[in-house]
């Protein structure tokens, strides 16, 4: 007799993975309940909003089996949502045994993201593109590119001290900041504007903004609101941020 408080928990952990890797509540809601029904849960009730997941399982005996997940952290992982989708679909259409699920949902928890190397490489690269394309110079893109990987340092250093999401937008924007106006003191760049647009757009919350108004066109406006409000304090934070630096280094706002 398979162990049903094995599978739910298995299950659970999905759920709990779709959230930190940046999906939206629907889609974890849905994978929960398809996959409870699946492996022979007669009910399966689930409210998920962005920090936490919770659901009820019933068995047929009538027995309930109930978990609930808190989501601290979270982030954009698409590889990993990828992964689970496929994992789900397989489940469901043909359900896995417990030892296998619990070893596949393993799999997937430990799956890597890009080499540090490479992540300091695109910060640079994007920033050094985007200052270009809104009318920078290419010594504005050289100089974007410079500020990128100090920005994918300061990131780096404000997760590995624990600083949560909207402190950390306003200590990488601050650092930002003050690298352009040093590079421009040195002669590297030539339009200031140009430099710090080109890094913003890698703070800019776009992908949670658009999550968020997805969310409440699907009807879940508890996560659509939390989502819309924490990309509007991300945004504010990196605005402070610059803001701040250009009024005390710079002589004023932009």
């Amino acid at each position: 007799m398979e162990n049903k408080g094995g599978i739910f928990n298995a299950i659970m952990d999905l759920g709990e993975l779709l959230l930190q890797s940046g999906a939206e509540v629907n889609r974890v809601e849905d994978t929960v309940k398809r996959m409870g029904l699946a492996y022979g849960f007669t009910r399966v009730d689930v409210f998920s909003i962005t920090s936490n997941i919770t659901a009820s399982a019933h068995l047929p005996e009538g027995t309930v089996l109930t978990q609930t997940r808190r989501v601290l952290q979270y982030a954009t992982d698409m590889n990993k949502i990828e992964k689970i989708n496929h994992l789900s679909r397989r489940a469901c259409a043909s359900p896995i045994k417990e030892e296998d699920l619990a070893r596949e949902v393993e799999n997937i928890q430990q799956t890597k993201g890009y080499n540090e190397w490479v992540m300091f490489f695109n910060y640079g690269m994007v920033s050094g593109a985007f200052s270009v394309f809104f009318g920078g110079t290419v010594a504005d893109g050289i100089t974007a590119f410079l500020c990128g990987l100090i920005l994918r340092l300061a990131v780096r250093l404000a997760r590995k001290i624990g600083l949560k999401t909207i402190v950390l937008n306003f200590f990488a924007s601050a650092a930002v900041g003050i690298s352009a106006l040093g590079f421009i003191a040195l002669g590297l760049g030539e339009h200031m504007d140009k430099i710090i647009i080109g890094n913003i757009m890698l703070l800019i919350p776009g992908i949670l903004l658009t999550t968020s108004l997805r969310d409440m066109i699907n009807g879940d406006l508890v996560t659509g609101i939390m989502g819309l409000g924490d990309a509007i304090l991300r945004s504010l934070a990196i605005s402070f941020g610059f803001a701040l630096v250009m009024t005390w280094f710079g002589g004023g706002i932009l």
